[in-house]
């Protein structure tokens, strides 16, 4: 079994309080703050992550699926939007993919499964994941 691990320490109140992320790799750290998380302060916050990890996760599989199709992809590009009022209220995947020799209608398919089957989108069933993949 593969674990991953992660850390978060917060020091304060909420308001004024201030904290730091890193991912156990050591790839990245970073702060964050209630203005970074709730307003537009500079810094990171935890549904950003959550939205590069959706990407990242959703990019390696359709590559994969792709693969698997006999279609190798070039390049696949997915940005994921996260809407966040009072809690997560949507992710929104934008992908542009590269794929020579797939039709429309495959390339259709093979994205929508991986929408509801890659790993991250089922963590993160809870909330609706919208998805735009067009071939580029």
């Amino acid at each position: 079994m593969i674990v991953r691990e992660s850390r978060a320490r917060w020091q304060g109140g909420l308001r004024a309080g201030e904290g730091r992320m890193e991912l156990g790799s050591g790839a990245w750290a970073g702060p964050f703050t209630f203005a970074s998380r709730f307003e537009t302060g500079d810094g990171a916050n935890p549904e950003e992550l959550l939205g590069a990890a959706l990407a990242g996760c959703y990019s390696m599989a359709l590559a994969a699926a792709l693969e698997k199709a006999g279609h190798p992809a070039r390049e696949v590009d997915t940005a994921c939007r996260v809407e966040f009022e009072g809690g997560i209220r949507r992710f929104a995947l934008t992908c542009r993919v590269d794929a020579p020799g797939v039709g429309a209608e495959e390339f259709a398919r093979l994205a929508e499964e991986t929408r509801r089957g890659c790993h991250v989108a089922k963590a993160l069933a809870a909330v609706d994941i919208d998805l735009d993949a067009r071939l580029a």
